[in-house]
């Protein structure tokens, strides 16, 4: 376990974050985004509720991005309901992860680049901080991907107007986030309705099989390309770059007085993880349901593109169902690639404690996703791919976050319990071991 690195003389402030919790314990009381805790709970059950609830929904838009429309449909296309199970295995470990953010956001009033900054060697959070770069050059990959080809799906707009349209309507999106966090969070959740809907309406154009989404949730595999997959699947279900986020959108958005609030704050930050990522997990799920019971069952393999997931749903299911998919991808490109450049500030201004420009920052994390738009690569292949290789980035989320959790010259009272960080732990320890499998794979062709 890494000692505490001193305080480097070339830091300074970062903007708006003058009088912050040193991060060597919960921080003190602030106004918060929202309100207090206590100026919330005041506005009654329902009204309050809702007031404590939205960070989880903006991590969640990351969880329902268009990589996992690329990995869950080629699953379900090639392998019916086969990898269910790692959907919603994934989905529970995402829940876990996202919680832990959470909590380290309301303990110390911090974020988990800026304690990883401050309490390990500078090596070590600056090596963080560039596989955080490439991990989030590969997140544009796919929402930029997604988001065009959900243009060109319902409007026909070429595929590279469509990703520099899509930067745009980030910027936008990421507009609100300057008029309070409120906004943001709504639009953001609003977005993530667009996109439930649109899977609900395309479930019951196609119906699912309920002994086979039984059989689904037993696990399993079959063959090595489906263990491929499934770290794919992995990957795009547990975002390394929103593991950094949530933990910034949580550190001061309510005002608390004292641990007690901090504790009861947490119980709502619980409900809204549980709330936005269960919504995350029943998309998709039904992804793979629909892609199961359209193509595997008719021809396997025939819809493990988007493009031809969408050609089959018109042929197979109606122009509804095939309308329905391409605004729920659109929705999903749009708001997660808003997210994607909220999340890569927070991960550059928190381990160098510097601030670039938000456009010349997404300029250059797009470079790659504009690049496949230009060479009309395969979408669904890049888009996958991109997925296995945020799989490998989760330890360097995860690892972090575990360590620092257990802590409590970071954490005080609210550092995890032995058995909570063996959990995070283990699953830390699958996702490497089953990247180190894809890696041997890989090698032996």
């Amino acid at each position: 376990m890494f000692a505490p690195a001193a305080p480097r003389r070339d830091d300074v402030p970062a903007p708006g974050q003058d009088g912050i919790a040193s991060g060597r314990g919960p921080g003190p009381a602030t106004t918060g985004d929202v309100g207090t805790f206590a100026s919330l709970r005041a506005r009654g059950r329902l009204r309050g509720m809702l007031g404590f609830v939205g960070p989880a929904f903006v991590a969640a838009v990351a969880y329902i991005d268009p990589g996992n429309f690329a990995t869950n449909f080629s699953a379900g296309a090639h392998y019916g309901y086969t990898l269910v199970w790692v959907v919603v295995a994934a989905n529970l470990v995402a829940m876990l992860v996202q919680y832990q953010s959470a909590k380290v956001g309301v303990a110390t009033g911090r974020d988990l680049p800026e304690l990883c900054r401050d309490s390990f060697p500078r090596g070590v959070s600056v090596g963080l901080w560039l596989q955080a770069e490439v991990v989030a050059m590969a997140t544009d990959v796919a929402e930029f991907v997604g988001a065009a080809v959900g243009l060109y799906l319902i409007f026909g707009v070429p595929l590279l107007p469509a990703g520099l349209l899509t930067a745009v309507v980030a910027f936008v999106i990421l507009a609100l986030d300057q008029r309070g966090h409120r906004r943001f969070e709504l639009v953001v959740a609003g977005l993530l309705g667009i996109v439930s809907l649109g899977f609900a309406y395309d479930l019951v154009a196609v119906g699912a099989s309920a002994p086979d989404l039984a059989g689904g949730l037993v696990p399993g595999f079959a063959g090595t390309g489906s263990v491929a997959l499934a770290a794919g699947i992995v990957g795009a279900t547990v975002m390394p770059h929103v593991v950094y986020l949530h933990s910034s959108l949580t550190k001061r958005r309510v005002g608390c007085r004292d641990d007690a609030e901090r504790r009861q704050l947490l119980r709502f930050q619980r409900v809204d993880v549980v709330l936005a990522l269960g919504v995350a997990g029943l998309v998709n799920v039904t992804m793979i349901v629909v892609a199961a019971s359209v193509f595997h069952r008719t021809n396997p393999g025939s819809g493990d593109s988007i493009e031809a997931a969408h050609s089959g749903l018109a042929h197979l299911a109606g122009g509804g169902a095939a309308l329905a998919f391409a605004a729920a991808l659109l929705a999903s490109g749009l708001s997660s690639a808003s997210v994607g450049t909220y999340a890569g500030q927070v991960v550059m201004q928190g381990f160098l404690r510097r601030r670039v420009p938000l456009f010349a920052r997404r300029a250059v994390t797009m470079l790659p996703a504009l690049g496949v738009l230009a060479l009309g690569l395969p979408m669904t292949t890049t888009l996958v791919v991109s997925q296995v290789l945020l799989s490998f980035g989760i330890p360097f989320a995860l690892v972090p976050l575990t360590v620092l959790a257990a802590r409590r010259d970071v954490m005080g009272t609210f550092a995890n319990r032995a058995g909570t960080t063996a959990v995070m732990v283990a699953v830390a320890t699958v996702v490497i071991v089953l990247n180190g499998y894809v890696l041997y794979r890989t090698a032996l062709g």
